[in-house]
């Protein structure tokens, strides 16, 4: 792969003139390049502290999607002293073109090049998009590795849900920020802001960092040993200010931190076009395979209120004429009927459509199905995760196969005709009869709707490979194999009887990866650097995905999967990742393992 050489500085104004010229007319859906979108903020350099860039590692279309990164680029702009832009993973047609120009990667606002910014902070929510970091890093001029930047060079942090197994990234960041950005993101830049002020080496003002936060994990701190039976231990502080356990920051008052309501509106469709309010952070219910919930906790509400004003403001700023309502599980929201009435009351005679995803079959469901409308979407998304009750059970998700179909009489009798139905397979404990219940299930659910519209609706599930994260009761388990899931799909797909039930199932290659990189320990840095040099690219999406290259990775490294992957941990044993800590703690993650291991089947 031809690397970017190491360019003159480049003014903005002639980057961009250069770009418009030579690049914008050769490649795809130039518009997700240029800025200027509706709401962009782009404020002069006078009277700045600092500039920050937010990087999403992913394509335009998915990140201008992602409401977290909303919330923090009007976080930060908030303040008058300092700016914050955006960029985003060019496609490999803009990377080819980058590198033959010998041209750095730029901001949407100012066109300005990566390398000159104080802070290049990535968001990172999905693990196959690790080698989009590098990328952005490198095309930004940005040196690949924490150990080789110096005071020239942008201070790189990341956040995120990736963040809590920070390990297969650690060369790569300077610092990870564990929990919520909100409040955390403005400290630690003041912070670097200060420290770079008062001088030193690099290395001992990251120190100085880690030791002012407890949410702050410098990794070029610590060591990161193996166990004596060859698996990775928990990394070990080398330096005085290292904390041994880093602890989540936690916004403790969601309705005293505003929602942003002037979102920045893309040139291009993006996947989610729409106001989206974060109405409830957390979720009340205990799902043992949840990653989210254990780093989401406490919950924590916003009053119905803030909600419609946020509702009214965001729609007289962006035109936008569909509102959705964001939590990890909506219609838990304590005042969900009073909310689900203002916003119907006040948006729908403007032909603004109200969509609540995660929705749960509970008791508010009969409300519920009164107020979804069918006038935009003439289907139902709901996530069962296994098809029998005590499955369920065993995985902590609180509904039954009757509350379900009876959410499904309801929604066929509001109109709708398709639903979409979201499982696992490769359960702990899972048989036969679970994997089959999928197929079975999804046909009640079809004869159902045939009875009640009198003619066939379409049933969807999605079935997803298990992947035991950090951070879940889960953790101590090992992933299925290779072999056992792709013989679950095949039970799967010879099951189905009914022409209106389809099954799709996730792809294992895709699923052992995000394993291995969820599991992982440091030595994948390696494995993450070799597939990016050799082509990895956009590795969640599947007409991008290369299982060769990351194959190759693995063995020209030397890792061996099957002890990060397959093999179980006992349960006194540090895990690699027990040096970021979650709000309720080791202990009642094993109290919930040991929980689901005494459920009857």
């Amino acid at each position: 792969m031809e690397r970017l050489p190491s360019a003159p500085e480049i003014r903005a104004s002639e980057l961009r003139q250069r770009v418009e010229r030579t690049i914008l007319p050769r490649v795809q859906s130039p518009a997700q390049y240029i800025g200027g979108e509706l709401n962009a903020v782009v404020k002069p350099p006078e009277g700045l502290r600092g500039r920050m860039c937010l990087a999403f590692p992913d394509a335009y279309t998915i990140g201008m999607s992602h409401h977290g990164l909303q919330v923090l680029y009007a976080a930060v702009n908030r303040r008058a002293d300092w700016a914050c832009e955006r960029v985003f993973a060019p496609g490999r047609d803009m990377e080819t073109l980058l590198r033959q120009e010998g041209l750095p990667l730029w901001s949407l606002e100012t066109f300005r090049p990566l390398r000159e910014f104080d802070i290049l902070g990535f968001s990172l929510q999905y693990e196959l998009l690790a080698t989009n970091v590098l990328t952005i890093l490198d095309l930004g001029g940005v040196p690949l590795r924490s150990q080789q930047r110096t005071d020239r060079d942008p201070l790189v942090i990341a956040g995120g849900p990736c963040a809590q197994n920070p390990e297969p990234l650690a060369p790569f960041i300077d610092l990870f920020v564990l929990g919520d950005g909100e409040e955390t993101l403005l400290e630690v830049a003041d912070a670097w802001v200060q420290v770079r002020a008062e001088g030193g080496a690099r290395q001992e003002k990251l120190a100085r960092l880690a030791a002012r936060f407890p949410y702050v994990y410098v990794p070029s701190l610590y060591d990161a040993p193996l166990g004596d039976d060859g698996r990775p231990m928990p990394p070990a502080p080398l330096h005085p200010e290292a904390r041994p356990v880093i602890q989540p920051a936690v916004l403790q008052d969601l309705e005293s931190f505003p929602l942003p309501t002037r979102p920045v509106v893309p040139h291009v469709a993006a996947v989610q076009d729409r106001i989206t309010l974060e109405i409830m952070r957390g979720c009340p219910w205990r799902c043992r395979f949840c990653q989210s919930r254990s780093l989401k906790r406490p919950v924590r509400f916003r009053k119905v209120e803030t909600i419609v004003q946020a509702a009214w403001e965001s729609y007289w700023a962006t035109g936008y004429n569909e509102i959705g309502l964001l939590s990890l599980s909506t219609s838990d929201y304590p005042h969900f009927e009073e909310l689900m009435d203002r916003l119907s009351a006040e948006f729908r005679p403007l032909g603004v459509s109200i969509s609540v995803p995660s929705l749960r079959v509970n008791d508010q469901w009969r409300y519920l199905a009164l107020q979804l409308s069918t006038e935009r979407h003439s289907g139902l998304t709901l996530a069962p995760e296994a098809a029998r009750d005590e499955m369920r059970r065993r995985i902590g998700k609180q509904i039954t196969n009757d509350d379900l179909l009876e959410g499904c009489r309801q929604a066929f009798q509001r109109g709708f005709h398709r639903v979409k139905l979201y499982f696992m397979c490769g359960l702990p404990g899972e048989t036969a009869q679970d994997i089959t219940g999928i197929v079975d299930l999804c046909e009640d659910i079809a004869r159902l709707g045939q009875k009640i519209r009198g003619r066939a609706v379409t049933v969807v599930a999605n079935v997803s490979n298990f992947i035991p994260k950090p951070h879940t009761p889960f953790q101590w388990l090992g992933m299925a194999s290779r072999e056992y899931f792709q013989q679950a799909h095949r039970l799967l797909r010879r099951r189905v009887r009914l022409r209106s039930v389809q099954i799709k199932c996730h792809d294992v290659d895709t699923s052992l990866l995000e394993g291995l990189l969820s599991r992982g320990d440091r030595r994948l840095a390696e494995v993450i650097q070799w597939a990016w040099q050799h082509g990895a690219r956009f590795d969640a999406w599947t007409d991008q995905f290369q299982p060769a290259i990351w194959h190759d990775a693995l063995h020209a490294c030397q890792v061996v999967p099957d002890p990060i992957l397959h093999q179980p941990y006992p349960l006194d044993r540090p895990l690699p990742w027990d040096h970021t800590a979650i709000r309720q703690g080791r202990w009642y993650l094993l109290q919930e393992y040991r929980h689901a291991r005494e459920v009857n089947r």
